[in-house]
């Protein structure tokens, strides 16, 4: 078997709203095996794997992908199968599949596989991949190690438990969040100029001072006891002779404690002789070189959890504990307990393993016991002097027993700290009664605390700690910016510039994607074809977007899927034949399918062009809650006259008037002569441009006003929307440059130059190696028809021998009828954009399909006419060399 493309969409796909894993494989031998066609194969996947019994697969029941293993099925749908059974083996558990022959190619397969985490799908594709072609072999296969392995991937990548929390509370409350870097801790929750960021529990709110603050704990109870709280008394030393004076003068108990460690390590409670306090001093100093001795506050130890202005929970915090049963030691007793599914290593569980360790015997010494002592039956054995989750302490919920003076006394303590989120110790006998009555005490202030312990406690109502932090976050604000994302066949560059213009010019920051770059504010910061889920991620992490507006292009969606998992408007301008018999799309339809995966992500609108078949038919398959603008040139087009008979609002072109209307108001927003990018009024497809930008905007909530003054604006030329009709003139010749690259790109601008031109119009033309024989004919018969005369040269190959696209084109031209002496070839663009130019008058238009850059037309006339190539270079604010 070979793995021929292997791609993780991120976002919503072509397949599911999911993240899902792309494989395209080959079976080679396995072609046409099934699984009854191996003896023994099914039982030996059973036997290996038994979880698989729970897979219902096309049956519908338990025991029904069973059923299709013993009566035959696929490879390819095996593998499906079990990469997502070992997802959920490995713990990070995926239930979405799908497996299709991939037409043309007998023997390859495209699996489709949701997933949770990335590397531990791509590592179980492998996995399952030498799972089958080890049996398919008749071939035992020892399943352990490899399933062990990816649980370690899992663990290593997986996202702790308090922060899982948050994020899980995010997502009910629809806000977007991003992991910052693949393996980091460290989340991007919504989007621009709304992020925030959060890192386990602490939130990009909390200063760096208030943290430094709450690892202090001398400063922290300093600042806490100007604040009236009551805090224990005590020092901070450096030594053990200045530990044992300290704990003299305290007369009494003490508690000995690191300065600045956390999760209750070094921490040793209620020493009372010089020899304990001396052995306390010594293990406090494994973790900080200040140790405080202080005032051992009787009681039960509590933390309280506070999330802005408010107290979210409070737990009565218990040591770890084990139980004797008269027969086994307290090792086997600790043993027997961390066993307990509950508990696993550091974090990653809601409980935490005991650990046998110098702290623990300490602790067991205290009552009299070692690790291998049998404590008598029902007797409490204490595992450690502090209650901390982190050690193996449990909780028990108490938040209802908190009085309203104690919890203004701890969210008081947490505002003197500066903290937005923190986790309040205190120390006393009764937490139903006020602190000062019985002389409790906050002994700590902690940043980024754990949430665990309310989230799942032992006793006691479970409380919502993740949503208690995301409200202090957002309030009831969702965090998203308003999208935009625009996608189609042709026209996607130009809508996008047009909407983000209006955008911009109503005093919003706008972030953009296109082709040719990212623009932050109308400042490029990238250069290229951005129009895929990378570029689109960087407008939405961007912290000065108040808005977006995001080019969606088919490759993008089929690569990455999109960037973002719903947005609020989306726009479909057009579907034509262009990149067909590309990654598995061949048809037409193949492609609507794609761009229709823009339109379901939209959660408020999805204009439509009213004029296209693909898109009318879209229409019928959104959701019902969505609102469908249509769009289109012609008023009377009978879908759009329907549409509006029914109630719902579109745009349209009439009487050389851009129109809003929702049915009973028809409103003009401005000409379309007076729009700049229409060079006129005569590019009409600026104009369809133009009005999938003012429906996208209505839909938005711009005043139509605002949408006139920015449509009237815009101006399409070489320094705002390079290679978009970008017109130049080279003595008396207008020359139109732009992009063009498919069928209905080149009609439509024969036709615009038919209307700019006083004489006849010449059209030098290519396209991309990468299209279809029957595309670049195609391409060619177009250009024919449309041009007076044409000029056939080639930009890009993309792998086929040099001259075969031209000759290819040169044949469609050749079946449109046109006389051979009006059609041209050259190889070099350079050689035809200077041929083109020598065939026009002064009057004549000629239109330079370009696929590269304006320093493609500044370089072809650099020699042969030097002053309009500067003249070009400065327009397009080019720099010449």
């Amino acid at each position: 078997m070979n793995i021929l493309d292997q791609r993780v969409l991120r976002g919503p796909n072509l397949y599911a709203a999911r993240p899902c894993l792309l494989t395209v494989l080959d079976l080679q031998d396995l072609h046409g095996v099934a699984s009854n066609d191996v003896p023994d194969f099914t039982d030996a996947l059973l036997a290996l794997m038994p979880s698989l019994m729970a897979h219902r697969c096309s049956p519908g029941h338990y025991g029904g992908f069973a059923e299709r293993l013993r009566d035959g099925t696929y490879m390819g749908h095996i593998i499906e199968h079990l990469t997502l059974e070992l997802q959920c083996l490995a713990g990070t558990p995926a239930g979405f599949g799908r497996t299709r022959r991939v037409r043309g190619q007998p023997g390859v397969y495209r699996i489709v596989c949701a997933y949770k985490v990335e590397e531990v799908a791509l590592e179980a594709f492998d996995l399952a991949l030498a799972i089958v072609g080890a049996l398919a072999k008749g071939e035992p296969f020892a399943l352990e190690g490899p399933l062990a392995a990816l649980r370690g991937t899992a663990e290593r990548n997986a996202v702790g438990t308090s922060t899982a929390a948050i994020l899980k509370a995010a997502r009910r409350r629809r806000i977007p969040y991003f992991r910052v870097t693949e393996n980091a801790n460290l989340f991007q929750l919504g989007w621009g100029s709304r992020q925030k960021r959060l890192q386990a529990t602490m939130t990009g709110d909390a200063s760096n001072i208030a943290c430094r603050i709450a690892s202090d704990k001398n400063l922290t109870k300093a600042l806490l006891k100007e604040a009236g709280v009551p805090v224990p008394g005590g020092t901070v030393v450096t030594s053990a002779d200045e530990a044992l004076r300290a704990a003299r003068k305290l007369r009494g108990t003490a508690t000995v404690k690191p300065l600045d460690a956390n999760q209750g390590k070094g921490v040793t409670t209620q020493c009372t002789t010089p020899e304990q306090v001396a052995a306390a001093f010594e293990a406090a100093r494994k973790f900080s070189r200040s140790v405080i001795v202080e005032r051992f506050i009787e009681g039960h130890d509590y933390r309280v959890l506070v999330t802005g202005d408010k107290v979210a929970a409070a737990s009565l915090r218990r040591p770890p504990c084990v139980t004797g049963d008269g027969h086994r030691t307290v090792r086997e007793l600790v043993e027997m307990e961390n066993r307990n599914p509950a508990r696993g290593k550091g974090h990653a569980n809601i409980l935490t393993q005991i650990p046998l360790d110098a702290h623990a015997l300490q602790a067991l010494e205290k009552q009299g016991y070692g690790f291998d002592s049998v404590p008598p039956v029902g007797v409490p054995v204490l595992l450690r002097g502090n209650a901390n989750l982190s050690t193996g302490g449990t909780a028990e919920d108490v938040t209802d027993l908190l009085p309203a003076e104690t919890r203004a006394t701890c969210v008081r303590a947490a505002r003197k700290i500066g903290l937005d989120v923190a986790g309040i110790d205190l120390v006393c006998r009764d937490i139903a009664r006020p602190l000062a009555e019985q002389g409790g005490a906050i002994i700590e202030v902690n940043a980024a605390p754990g949430i665990r312990m309310h989230q799942y406690p032992v006793a006691g109502t479970p409380r919502d700690a993740g949503d208690a932090i995301v409200e202090a976050m957002y309030g009831g604000d969702n965090g998203r910016i308003p999208v935009i994302a625009i996608t189609g066949t042709n026209g996607k560059t130009t809508t996008t510039l047009m909407a983000a213009h209006c955008v911009r010019a109503a005093g919003l920051r706008t972030g953009v994607t296109t082709t040719e770059g990212v623009y932050i504010d109308g400042r490029r910061i990238v250069s290229g074809d951005c129009s895929g889920y990378w570029s689109a991620r960087t407008v939405l992490t961007d912290p000065t977007v108040d808005f977006a507006v995001l080019e969606t292009a088919r490759g993008g969606i089929l690569k990455r899927g999109l960037a973002f998992d719903r947005c609020d408007v989306a726009v479909v301008l057009n579907i034509s034949a262009d990149h067909l018999g590309l990654d598995g799309v061949n048809t037409v339809e193949d492609l609507a399918r794609v761009k229709g995966v823009v339109a379901s992500a939209a959660s408020r609108c999805v204009v439509l062009n009213a004029e296209d078949r693909h898109c009318v038919r879209m229409a019928s398959r959104l959701a019902d809650r969505l609102e469908v603008l249509f769009f289109a040139l012609d008023p009377d087009n009978p879908v759009l006259l329907k549409h509006l008979h029914n109630g719902g609002r579109g745009a349209y072109l009439q009487d050389g008037e851009l129109i809003v209307a929702d049915g009973t108001r028809h409103l003009a927003l401005l000409r379309a002569a007076d729009m700049p990018s229409t060079l006129g009024g005569h590019a009409r497809y600026n104009i369809a441009n133009g009005l999938a930008a003012a429906a996208a905007l209505l839909a938005s909530g711009f005043a139509p006003e605002q949408i006139a003054s920015g449509l009237g604006t815009f101006v399409s030329d070489g320094r705002t929307n390079p290679l978009r009709s970008n017109v130049f003139d080279v003595h008396g010749v207008t020359v139109v440059v732009d992009y063009a690259h498919n069928p209905a790109a080149y009609a439509a601008l024969s036709g615009m130059a038919r209307g700019l031109s006083k004489g006849r119009v010449v059209g030098v033309v290519t396209a991309p190696g990468d299209r279809r024989d029957q595309d670049l004919e195609a391409v060619g018969e177009t250009c024919a028809g449309g041009f007076d005369e044409i000029v056939v040269y080639e930009s890009n190959n993309r792998g086929r021998p040099a001259g075969d696209c031209v000759r290819l084109m040169l044949g469609g031209a050749g079946a449109a009828g046109k006389p051979e002496a009006v059609i041209h070839s050259r190889l070099n663009g350079h050689e035809a954009l200077r041929h083109g130019l020598s065939l026009c008058q002064p009057g004549d238009v000629m239109v330079f399909a370009c696929g590269s850059s304006l320093n493609e037309v500044v370089e072809a006339l650099r020699e042969s006419d030097p002053a309009s190539a500067q003249r070009i270079a400065e327009q397009a604010a080019l720099l010449v060399a």
